[in-house]
């Protein structure tokens, strides 16, 4: 993964799109601190992948709390949460 000052990014943004067509990752940095990624839509559609599978292991995870634990009914999910 290529390091990259976010301003260093802005003045190569042509630069920076070419070598995320040759399959380079760039990390983003602001005051030395990564604040963002360019990769490929290959790789962002790998991690969108990654996302749903955890989203969707969560969600069975907590159907399975839900059936050993009894259900919250909606109207007090609301009030809780002060809706």
């Amino acid at each position: 993964m290529i390091k990259l000052s976010a301003s260093k990014a802005r003045q190569d943004l042509s630069s920076v799109i070419k070598g995320v067509g040759r399959g380079e990752r760039f990390l983003l940095s602001r005051h030395g601190e990564g604040v963002a990624a360019v990769v490929s839509v290959e790789d962002l559609a790998i991690l969108q992948a990654i996302e749903d599978r955890r989203d969707a292991r969560a969600a069975r995870a907590a159907l399975a709390d839900a059936e050993q634990n009894g259900t919250v009914p909606w109207d007090q999910v609301k009030a809780e949460l002060g809706l």
